[in-house]
């Protein structure tokens, strides 16, 4: 019996040391991180890598519109461990506690950020303790240049509001296709400032005037989405949007890369244009920040960076990435604008509920037409 006893005995051990393996095996295989991000905004292989170096599987969901972000996160339990929020809405987001401070020890590529961007970006997160950047652009003028020329003469050229906010000069776009963001806070702010108004107002007055802007050209718009245009812009479904710089940048490399003939343009105007951060972010109720920290610090690696600010022709907040970035890339005022384009450039902060449901009124009335 005893023979037998320490045979079992010493069997129940070898199996439950078997299970503890396996259940630490387990637990290993099973490291994720849940990221949400705006669409078309991540540089191909750049998470599989990412996982292949760490072990951390990422589950990765797209939006694109800062409202379906601020919907998800203010109901609670989003089940994200790291988001993308550009810098006005995460302005507010703060302010309702949504997000956690960054830990910086966990972050040492942060040393690697841009001052002239962790400065802008202190407008909305004072110390940059809750956010880093990822990304930042302008909203701008994206078009055909062909139709441009066969529309306007081949000397013609885009560098004023004016071409969208008179509605005679928009309407000669119309048959060709026009695209607006569906954002309002990117097109009012462009209204305001284009009319001689403060961009940040939150008169009612000016905000009703920049409605009815946008309202008078209305007619010209065949659709206000704020991911199809990149696309469209490409395969020549349309020739005219205003968009985000990044994204029309995109668009004009798929559209060299097609060989089809199509060549995009992109105008800052000379009024003016909005500058913004896209920025990364951890939730107050991540369930993964271990891995929430690791994805950050990876992103804000140099090389990382680079390839992302490559691929999406965006600039990175990353200024040591600009050493590996694409000369072509970063020698394009466009793209990272000279010291001259940036004094012209504005940015806008939260508004508060009240002025935001004017806002999100008159947008309604501006995309319905009533």
């Amino acid at each position: 019996m005893m023979n037998v006893s320490r045979s079992g005995f010493g069997l129940g051990l070898a199996i439950a040391a078997a299970l503890t393996f396996l259940s630490q095996a387990a637990t290993a295989e099973e490291r994720v991180v849940n990221f949400y991000n705006w669409s078309n905004y991540m540089a191909p292989d750049v998470l599989e890598a990412f996982t292949k170096e760490t072990g951390i599987k990422v589950v990765y969901d797209t939006f694109d519109a800062n409202e379906t972000l601020e919907t998800r996160l203010m109901a609670g339990k989003s089940g994200y461990d790291v988001v993308v929020p550009t810098a006005y809405f995460l302005q507010r987001q703060i302010k309702a506690n949504i997000f956690q401070k960054l830990d910086k020890a966990k972050l040492p590529n942060l040393a690697n950020a841009w001052p002239m961007v962790n400065q802008r970006l202190a407008t909305y997160d004072p110390g940059n303790v809750y956010a880093a950047n990822y990304m930042w652009g302008t909203t701008g003028i994206g078009y055909n240049v062909a139709k441009l020329k066969q529309i306007l003469g081949a000397d013609a050229k885009i560098d004023s509001w004016d071409i969208v906010f008179k509605p005679e000069n928009l309407a000669k776009f119309k048959d060709c296709g026009v695209h607006m963001l569906d954002s309002a806070d990117d097109i009012f702010p462009a209204a305001l400032n284009y009319l001689g108004l403060d961009p940040n107002s939150t008169k009612q007055a000016d905000l009703e005037k920049a409605a009815d802007a946008v309202a008078k050209v209305r007619p010209s718009v065949r659709k206000f989405h704020s991911s199809e245009y990149l696309s469209a812009l490409a395969t020549g479904e349309i020739c005219f949007v205003v968009g985000w710089s990044g994204d029309i940048m995109q668009a004009r490399a798929r559209a060299a890369e097609a060989k089809g003939g199509i060549e995009i343009g992109y105008a800052i105007p000379k009024e003016g244009a909005q500058m913004f951060f896209d920025n990364l972010a951890i939730p107050a109720d991540a369930k993964n920040v271990s891995e929430a920290y690791e994805l950050i610090n990876y992103l804000y690696r140099p090389d990382v960076a680079a390839k992302n600010s490559d691929f999406l022709s965006y600039a990175s907040g990353n200024l040591a990435s600009q050493k590996l970035v694409d000369p072509k890339i970063l020698g394009d005022k466009n793209i990272y604008p000279d010291e001259t384009t940036l004094a012209k450039l504005f940015v806008i902060t939260a508004r508060e509920p009240a002025t935001q449901r004017i806002i999100n009124r008159l947008w309604t009335r501006v995309k319905t037409g009533r």
